[in-house]
Formats: structure tokens, C-alpha cells, sequence
């Protein structure tokens, strides 16, 4: 049995060992708080500590749960399990709509267009006649299954948390897939995401979606064991607390959300007793005390308490069950000698800036052009407007005989284009393996559900079968297991190459590989390109290293203010009084 699974039956023995021993009443119900509390934590862990995206509309989607089910099982007598899903529905529709038009958002307008939110659906349910103003809604029917009643302390307690352990057993299954990996990588901007195939803004929303869900269903329960809803529990004020608890617990860990719970309710109940005494006044003093607990975690423990927990706990390297997986299905190559890639005229101004200046170049199948110049001759600007970063002025481009001029990135990539950046852009906290199976994200197809019900383990060992192979391909083999934020410099500029080559490119673009690398470092690219090259693969590469240049290239179109000064061989342009002058300021 493996340590995982020791700790889950551990779990599972004394979530039933409360539930039977003569535990008292009081904590039985603080527990059944935590536990309906840390299903709506558990999506903020999704959406912010793993995501990126801060929300303080988290409580307005408990609400929108409470309150569907209150309402249509005391004024139209449905079944509470029936009122469920409806409210599962309705949450769904709200997140959906809200998540497409705040998630384009960026900076601090999500989390202002999130407090807004949560604002106007308080207010909604404070006015409601319906809803019962802010008295609420009384009276609600409690749970029950076959006549047994489930509102019962500890009854209600065994099933608030197998719930818990569904929903966090669910969320570490997401995460660790194709699908988690496409998640964990928003939290590093857009462009490495969209480069990969990755589409962010359906992710964005996929991930609030996800956690709107959870947050309803802890509406629902909290409506079926308090019996009463109104409008307090479910305020801006209750939104900014989920945020705490998660932060406090560890935004960025799964078991984080209990954490941050269970310490944040059991310290409020017992300053609500010990503060008064000390001060001599009542007040909700435990506000300020949290206040300064927020300071300090984010000052001294930014990734929340249970990082300490985490970094603790053995963690064996990922088992290898992959050698017989299935290979991933091949795109078909270009025959030897095909033009891959045609840029013919492109522009592009920034205003009155000219940045590229009606460039036009080729690659050809089978073969390495560098794309050389001074610093701001407007290399990048052009190895942005053929991945799609930027759009072109005018021109176009032509991959593989198809005009892709105006496609978005992800676009770009399904057709056989991947890249590497110019500054390293990885999860430094996933392993060298999982980081280069994020470039074959196109090459699967599975999706949140089947990931999360753990049907996604035949794909998985496919997509880990080949970031093995493009690791091993350039030399990485030992790096697996390994943390990609351990890794030195050289070892970086590789793995985004094997991460590229997972897409399973016909071209492969370079953006200066060998910045920062030592001198045995750039040899070991120089073999690496050549080994590319040698497969058949055409690589566009933009470099400063000159001798790496003139080592690997077969042609090389150098620039110089956007304007296309020469191209020709290696030797060529070494030979070439122009290019002495573009980088040294003389023909002499």
C-alpha cells in the first residue's frame, strides 16, 4: 500500500471515529462548519492559489446555492436532493456569463468587477420580498434519504465530509493532468500558455466555473443544516474571509483549504471568548487579531501554513508506468526541400514606429536560419508577428503553403509552430517531466471531468511517454523527477526545447537559446540543433552567440532597423561589409 493511500484510509478511519465515539455535540457541529466551509475554500485554492485569479464574489455563489434550495423547497416543496442540481444549474449559467465578461479582465479589475458582484447579489437578497428581505427564508427542510434523517449532527457530519474528501481527492486528480497542467500554467501570463495551445479564456472560466460549483454545494448544505438562510453569511465581508482562509492555509496546495479553515474557526470562537476578558469590553476584536495574521503569513509564510506541512512529507518520485504506453499519433512532415515557412512583405508599426520594415525571408524544410542583427533591429518583433503574439501591419505569412497572417497563437501552434522564449518561462514548481508534457496539451483530448474521475491515466502515459522521449532527445534524461526551478540555467534553455518539440512541430523557433548558457553549455545546444536538423526538423533561430550562428546555420538573414540587410550562407555574411558595419558602426 502506497503513502497516499495510508493517508486517505487514515482520513476516512477518523472522519468515522468522531462520527461513533462520544465526541460532544458542540464539536460535531464546529466540524460540520468547517466541512461546509472548505468545499467553498477548496475553489478559491483552484482559482487563485492555482490559477492566478483573485475573487471576492466567492460567498455570492454559496448564496446562490442557499438560497435556490431554501426557496423552492419551502415555497415549492421540491425534494432538497432535486434543488441540488438546480441550484448546481443555476450557479453554472451565473459563473459562465460573469466569468466570460470579468475573466478578459487582468490587474486588479477582476477582483473589483468580482467585489461588485458579490455586492449586488447581497443587496439582491436584502431586498427580495421573495427572498424574505433580510430576514431570509425560514423553516427550510432538512436532509433526509429514504426516511432516514440526514440533518442529524453526526450523520450530517459523515457526509458533509466524505463530500470534503470527494472534492479534494477530485481536485488533486485535476491537477495532476493534462488539463491541471494547462490550469497551473495561466498563473505564468498568457503568452507561454497560448504558445503551448492553450486556450486561457476557456480555462479561466472552466477553473471559476469549477469553483461557483463547490461553493454551491456548500450552500446547499449549509441551508439544510442551519435549517434558515438570509443575506449576512453570504456578504463581501464573508467572500474577503474565504480569501483569508485560503491564504492563510496555503492558496496554492489542495489540503490548504482545510487548513486555513479549521485554524481560522476554531481561533475566531475562542477570541470571541478570551478577548473580551482581556480587554474588559465586547467587539469583534478577533477581526483586528486576523487582520495581523494576514500580515504575518503573507510577511514570513506567503505559501500558507501548509507548506510547512508539505515540505515535510516524503515525496517519492512519480512512478514510471509508461514504456508500453501508446505512441501519440504524428503529424505528416514537409518533403525534403519544401518551403515551410514564407514571409513575404511584413510590416509592422507601432505608431510612427517602424519596427519591421517589409521583411521577407524563407525556411526551408531540413534547414537552420538564423535571423541575426544589432539589439533593436527588430528580430523579436518579427519572431512575435509569425507565432502570432502580434499582429501584422501588412504582409504575410505562409506556413506549409497555408496564409496564417492574423492567427492567434494557439492557432499558430496547432499547426505544427512551436517555440522558445527569449526569457525562460516554466512552472517552477512541477517537475522537468511535467513541464515538457505541457507542450503535447494539443496532442490529447481529455477533459476536466475524466481527469478529475481519474479516466485520463491511458493518455496520461501517453503524454508522459513522449515528454520522456524529447527530454532524452536533447540530453535530459536524468532531469525527470526533478523540480524545474532547481535547474541551472543551460538545463532550463533544454527543457523549454523539449517542452517545443511535444507539440510535434514541423518548424521549431529559437529565441536566443544560448543567453546565458557557459561555453560547454552552447556546445551541447550546437550538438542538439544539429541533431534537429539532422531529423529532418526546420528551425528558425534568433541568436546573439555568433559562433553558435556560424556553427549551425545553413542560412541567415541578418537585420538591421527593421530592414532586411542581407541574407545569404554562414560564410557569406561573414565575408559581408555591411554586416561589419550594422554591428560595429564602420565598413573598416
Amino acid at each position: 500500500m502506497s503513502l497516499r493511500q495510508i493517508g486517505w484510509l487514515g482520513l476516512i478511519t477518523s472522519i468515522l471515529l468522531i462520527a461513533v465515539l462520544p465526541v460532544p455535540e458542540f464539536w460535531i457541529t464546529q466540524l460540520n462548519y468547517i466541512g461546509i466551509s472548505s468545499l467553498a475554500v477548496l475553489g478559491l485554492i483552484l482559482l487563485t492559489g492555482v490559477g492566478g485569479l483573485t475573487s471576492f464574489g466567492q460567498a455570492a455563489f454559496v448564496g446562490i446555492g442557499a438560497y435556490t434550495s431554501a426557496y423552492l423547497t419551502v415555497h415549492a416543496g421540491l425534494s432538497p436532493w432535486l434543488t441540488l442540481f438546480v441550484g448546481l444549474a443555476l450557479t453554472g449559467v451565473c459563473a459562465v456569463v460573469l466569468g466570460w465578461i470579468t475573466l478578459r479582465m487582468s490587474g486588479h479589475y477582476l477582483p473589483l468587477a468580482t467585489l461588485a458582484w458579490g455586492l449586488s447579489l447581497y443587496y439582491i437578497m436584502g431586498n427580495l420580498e421573495a427572498l424574505g428581505k433580510y430576514d431570509g427564508i425560514l423553516d427550510v427542510t432538512g436532509l433526509s434519504l429514504f426516511g432516514w434523517d440526514l440533518g442529524h449532527g453526526r450523520v450530517f457530519f459523515v457526509m458533509t465530509w466524505a463530500l470534503v474528501l470527494l472534492g479534494t481527492l477530485a481536485m488533486i486528480h485535476l491537477l495532476d493532468s493534462r488539463v491541471g497542467r494547462a490550469i497551473r500554467s495561466l498563473k505564468t501570463g498568457s503568452q507561454m500558455a497560448e504558445s503551448m495551445g492553450i486556450d486561457t479564456l476557456r480555462f479561466k472560466i472552466g477553473i471559476f466555473l469549477i469553483s461557483a460549483l463547490l461553493a454551491s454545494v456548500s450552500g446547499w448544505l449549509y441551508a439544510h443544516f442551519q435549517r434558515a438562510v438570509n443575506p449576512s453569511p453570504f456578504g463581501v465581508h464573508v467572500g474577503i474571509e474565504y480569501l483569508f482562509m485560503a491564504v492563510l492555509g496555503g492558496a496554492g496546495h489542495v489540503w490548504g483549504a482545510i487548513t486555513g479553515v479549521t485554524i481560522t474557526k476554531l481561533l475566531a470562537d475562542q477570541l470571541q471568548v478570551l478577548l473580551p476578558k482581556l480587554i474588559g469590553t465586547s467587539g469583534s476584536y478577533e477581526i483586528i487579531v486576523f487582520g495581523v495574521l494576514l500580515v504575518l503569513t503573507l510577511k514570513y509564510a506567503p505559501e500558507g501554513i501548509w507548506a510547512f506541512v508539505d515540505r515535510k512529507l516524503p515525496k517519492p518520485p512519480r512512478k514510471v508506468d509508461w514504456q508500453n504506453a501508446s505512441a501519440l499519433p504524428h503529424r505528416s512532415k514537409p518533403a525534403p526541400g519544401e518551403v515551410v515557412l514564407q514571409a513575404t512583405d511584413i510590416r509592422k508599426e507601432f505608431g510612427g514606429l517602424v519596427a519591421v520594415n517589409n521583411i521577407n525571408f524563407a525556411v526551408q524544410s531540413g534547414q537552420i536560419v538564423g535571423l541575426i542583427g544589432p539589439n533593436g533591429a527588430g528580430k523579436s518583433t518579427t519572431f512575435n508577428l509569425i507565432t502570432g503574439v502580434l499582429g501584422l501591419t501588412s504582409g504575410s505569412i505562409t506556413f506549409r503553403g497555408e496564409d496564417i497572417s492574423g492567427l492567434a497563437s494557439r492557432e499558430i501552434a496547432k499547426r505544427g509552430i512551436s517555440r522558445t522564449f527569449q526569457h525562460v518561462k516554466m512552472i517552477a514548481d512541477m517537475t522537468v517531466l511535467e513541464n515538457v508534457a505541457l507542450g503535447a496539451h494539443l496532442r490529447g483530448n481529455r477533459g476536466a471531468v475524466s481527469a478529475m474521475l481519474h479516466l485520463d491515466r491511458t493518455e496520461e502515459q501517453s503524454l508522459f511517454r513522449e515528454a520522456e522521449f524529447q527530454l532524452r532527445r536533447v540530453g535530459m534524461g536524468e532531469y525527470l523527477h526533478e523540480l524545474a526551478g532547481n535547474l541551472a540555467m543551460g538545463p532550463q534553455r533544454l527543457l523549454e526545447i523539449a517542452r517545443a518539440l511535444c507539440n510535434d512541430p514541423a518548424l521549431l523557433l529559437l529565441d536566443e537559446p544560448a543567453a546565458g548558457l557557459r561555453h560547454k553549455e552552447k556546445q551541447a545546444l550546437a550538438d542538439v540543433l544539429r541533431q534537429l536538423k539532422s531529423e529532418g526538423l526546420s528551425i528558425l533561430l534568433v541568436e546573439h552567440d555568433m559562433d553558435l550562428v556560424m556553427q549551425v546555420t545553413d542560412r541567415i538573414v541578418v537585420m538591421e532597423f527593421g530592414t532586411r540587410l542581407i541574407e545569404g550562407t554562414p560564410e557569406e555574411i561573414q565575408a559581408s561589409p555591411e554586416v561589419r558595419a550594422a554591428y560595429l558602426g564602420t565598413e573598416h
